[in-house]
C-alpha cells in the first residue's frame, strides 16, 4: 500500500529501533546472565517507535533529555553504542567516563542531555535547555521526554506556566506506558488523558500513537514547526508500552501475561517490518543484512565494553563541583 513517508525513512527506523531493541536485549543479559552489569537498569523495549518518530522529525542539533529510562534515546541521537554498553559496565571508556551508569547518559556532542535519575528532573532542566536556545536565537528545538509518573511532579505545572509565559522552544513528550514503576495511571490522578494537563496553560496538546513511528513524526513535526517560528510550547502524550518491567528486578505482578501479549501483537519493530515487505522496500535478504549488521555492531560493544579499563581512583572527585567556601570536598 502506498505511504505518506519513503522507503529511506522506513528502513532507517527499521534499522534504527532494531539496534536500540537488540542493544537492550543485549545488555539485559549481560545483566541477568553473565553478572556483568550491576545496579539500576530500565529497558526502552517496546517504546523504540517514539526514538524513531522523534529523529526523522527534528534536526540533530535539537537537544534531547529525558528520565533514567535513557539507553534509546541516547542510541537515536548517534551516540556510540560501544560508549553506551562501556558506561552500563561501569568502565572509564563510558559515555559517562563510568561514573553515571544505566540512568545518567550524557553526550553534549551529540546533543543528549541525560538520562536523569530523580523523578521530574528533566522537566525543569529542558525548559532551561529550551531558554538557551532561545536566547542565542539558535533556532534549535528542545524534547523533553518524561513518563507517566513524572507527569505527577509538581515541577511539571510551575514548568508548563513559565514555558508557556516565555514561548519557550520546547516539546514535552509524555512516553505513557500505562505504568509508574507498578502503578497505574488509573491509580494516580483522575486526569487520565495527560494531555489535557496542557489545557490550564492554554498549551497546545494532543495524544499521539507512540507504537507507530508515523504518527510520533507527524505530532513532533507540527509541534516542531510550532515551536521553531514563536507558537512556544506543546505537549504530547505518547501512548506507548513497555514489554519488560519497570526495571531488570521488577516481578510485573501488576499486570497480567494476556494484556502484555496484547501489546505485542502491536510491536512496533514489527509493524514497520510488515510496511517495508508490503511496499518492497527491501528483501529478506536486505533485511537480514541490516539485522546482521545490527548483531555485530552490538556484539562489539559487549567486547568494547569487556576489555575497557575500569576508572581510575584518582576519577572518584573529578567533574564533582567544588566550592571553596564548602570545604567538605576538596581536590
Amino acid at each position: 500500500m502506498p505511504t505518506k513517508f519513503s522507503k529511506e525513512t522506513y528502513l532507517y527506523w527499521y534499522e534504527l529501533m532494531q539496534l536500540i531493541r537488540q542493544f537492550e536485549l543485549k545488555a539485559e543479559e549481560m545483566y541477568k546472565m553473565a553478572g556483568k552489569i550491576r545496579g539500576f537498569f530500565h529497558a526502552y523495549i517496546g517504546q523504540e517507535a517514539i526514538a524513531g518518530g522523534c529523529m526523522t522529525a527534528t534536526r540533530q542539533e535539537d537537544p534531547f533529555i529525558t528520565g533514567y529510562r535513557d539507553h534509546g534515546l541516547a542510541l537515536a541521537k548517534g551516540a556510540d553504542p560501544k560508549a553506551c554498553m562501556a558506561e552500563l559496565y561501569g568502565k572509564a571508556t563510558g559515555i559517562a567516563k563510568g561514573k553515571g551508569g544505566s540512568m545518567h547518559f550524557f553526550s553534549a556532542e551529540h546533543y543528549f542531555f541525560g538520562g536523569h535519575g530523580i523523578v521530574g528532573a528533566q522537566i525543569g532542566a529542558g525548559a532551561g535547555l529550551a531558554f538557551a536556545e532561545q536566547y542565542k536565537e539558535t533556532g534549535n528545538i528542545v524534547l523533553c521526554f518524561f513518563g507517566d509518573g513524572a507527569a505527577r511532579q509538581g515541577i511539571l505545572h510551575e514548568t508548563f506556566n513559565l514555558a508557556m509565559l516565555w514561548k519557550l522552544p520546547v516539546i514535552f513528550i509524555c512516553e505513557n506506558n500505562n505504568y509508574a514503576m507498578g502503578t497505574s495511571v488509573e491509580r494516580t490522578s483522575n486526569v487520565r488523558d495527560i494531555y489535557k494537563l496542557a489545557d490550564a496553560y492554554d498549551m497546545p496538546g494532543d495524544k499521539v500513537d507512540g507504537m507507530h513511528p508515523e504518527a510520533v513524526h507527524e505530532a513532533v513535526e507540527r509541534a516542531a514547526k510550532r515551536a521553531r517560528e514563536g507558537g512556544g510550547p506543546t505537549l504530547l502524550e505518547m501512548k506507548t508500552y513497555r514489554y519488560k518491567g519497570h526495571s531488570i528486578s521488577d516481578p510485573q505482578k501488576y499486570r497480567t501475561k494476556e494484556e502484555v501479549d496484547e501489546y505485542r501483537a502491536k510491536d512496533p519493530i514489527a509493524m514497520v517490518l510488515q510496511t517495508i515487505k508490503e511496499n518492497n522496500y527491501a528483501t529478506d535478504e536486505e533485511i537480514k543484512t541490516i539485522d546482521d549488521r545490527i548483531n555485530a555492531v552490538v556484539e562489539e560493544s559487549v567486547k568494547f565494553a569487556e576489555e575497557s579499563p575500569w576508572p581510575d581512583e584518582s576519577e572518584v572527585y573529578g567533574d564533582v563541583y567544588i566550592d571553596k567556601n564548602y570545604p567538605f570536598i576538596k581536590d
